[in-house]
C-alpha cells in the first residue's frame, strides 16, 4: 500500500531521494496563457477540426491537416527580415492573453497536484514558426543581428508570462523546444551556443531564483546537447525518445543530476501486443530508474490503442514499485 502521495513521490523522484515508486504521469495541475497552444484571438488553435485554418496571437497562419496532431504554419510573418521594422510583437501584459493564466489558477484543485505553468515552443520552435525553419537556419549565418533580435523578443515575451506564473503561485514549469532530429542535433553547438543559450539563461535564471524546478522536452537524438541542458540546471529531461539515444550513456551522464521523463517506444505502444508493452516497460523501469530520477511514459504523445495504453500503465504499476527487481 502506498504511504507516499503522488506529490511527495514526485519529488522524491526528481531529487532522486528514494521515491516510493515510478510514476507514470506528472501530478502536476497546468496553467497556460492564451496562444500558448496556437491559439488566436479570434479561436483556433490545436483542437480545431481538421481543414481549419486561422492566425495565432503571434500572426502565424496555420492549417490543421490530421486528425489528433497539430496544425502546421502555412505563412511565416516574419520570413523576410524587413518586416521586423513593423512587426506588433504580442503583449504578454495583454488581458486577453494573462487573464487565462489566473483564471485557471483560481481553479486549482490543490491535493497532492503541483500548481505548473508551461512555455511550449519556447524560443527555437516559436522563431522557426515566425520566420519559417529554412529560413531561420540561413539567417543564423546571413543575417545574426535579425536572428539574435528576433531571439530576443521572443525571450521578452517568455518572460513577461513567467512573472505571470511566478504571481500566481506557481511550484514546477515546463518548457519546450525540439533540438534534435533521430540521428543527431538539428542545430549546431556554435548556433545553440552563441544564439540560444544566452536566452534560454535569462528564463532559467528568473526560475531558479525562485526554485522552480524545470521540465524540459526536446524530441530527437540529444547526446550534443545533454551537456548543455545540464549546465542550464534541466531539472526533468522529456521525452528521451527510446529510438533516436543510446539510452544507458543518458541515464550514466545524468545519474543523479537530471531526471528522466519517457524512453518508452511510441512504436512499441502504437503497435502492441501487450506483452511487448509490458516486457519494454520493465526493461525502462530497470533500466533508467534503479536510483530514482525516471518518470516512466510514453516517448511521444499519439492516439494509442485503448488496450495497449491499459497495458501499459497496468505495467508501470505492477513493476514501478521500490525496491525494483530485475526483468
Amino acid at each position: 500500500m502506498s504511504k507516499m502521495n503522488n506529490r511527495e513521490n514526485f519529488l522524491r523522484t526528481l531529487n532522486f531521494n528514494h521515491p516510493e515508486r515510478v510514476l507514470s504521469e506528472l501530478p502536476v495541475y497546468t496553467l497556460k496563457y492564451l496562444g500558448h497552444d496556437h491559439e488566436g484571438f479570434a479561436g483556433g488553435g490545436d483542437d480545431s477540426p481538421t481543414g481549419s485554418r486561422w492566425v495565432d496571437i503571434w500572426g502565424t497562419e496555420w492549417h490543421k491537416i490530421q486528425p489528433g496532431v497539430m496544425g502546421l504554419p502555412s505563412h511565416c510573418p516574419l520570413q523576410k527580415p524587413e518586416n521586423l521594422k513593423t512587426y506588433p510583437w504580442p503583449d504578454p501584459d495583454d488581458e486577453r492573453l494573462c487573464s487565462q493564466i489566473y483564471r485557471m489558477a483560481s481553479q486549482y484543485p490543490g491535493g497532492d497536484q503541483l500548481l505548473g505553468a508551461s512555455h511550449r515552443d519556447t524560443l527555437w520552435e516559436k522563431a522557426y514558426m515566425l520566420v519559417g525553419m529554412q529560413d531561420m537556419m540561413i539567417y543564423f549565418h546571413s543575417e545574426p543581428a535579425f536572428a539574435h533580435e528576433v531571439l530576443h523578443h521572443i525571450m521578452d515575451f517568455q518572460l513577461g508570462m513567467a512573472r505571470h506564473y511566478l504571481e500566481a503561485g506557481i511550484e514546477f514549469i515546463q518548457l519546450g523546444d525540439d533540438l534534435g532530429t533521430q540521428t543527431g542535433p538539428l542545430l549546431g553547438p556554435r548556433i545553440l551556443r552563441e544564439f540560444l543559450a544566452p536566452e534560454y539563461l535569462r528564463l532559467f535564471q528568473l526560475y531558479q531564483a525562485h526554485r522552480i524546478p524545470v521540465w524540459f522536452h526536446s524530441c530527437g537524438n540529444l547526446d550534443a546537447a545533454l551537456d548543455f541542458f545540464l549546465e542550464l540546471g534541466v531539472k526533468v529531461l522529456n521525452p528521451v525518445q527510446a529510438t533516436a539515444n543510446d539510452l544507458e550513456q543518458v541515464r550514466k551522464r545524468t545519474q543523479g543530476r537530471m531526471a528522466l521523463h519517457g524512453a518508452v517506444s511510441s512504436a512499441t505502444i502504437m503497435e502492441g501486443p501487450p506483452e511487448r508493452i509490458v516486457q519494454e516497460v520493465r526493461q525502462r523501469i530497470w533500466q533508467l530508474g534503479q536510483q530514482g530520477g525516471y518518470l516512466c511514459a510514453p516517448d511521444q504523445g499519439m492516439p494509442y490503442p485503448q488496450p495497449h495504453l491499459a497495458a501499459f500503465h497496468q505495467a508501470v504499476e505492477q513493476y514501478g514499485w521500490y525496491p525494483l527487481q530485475p526483468p
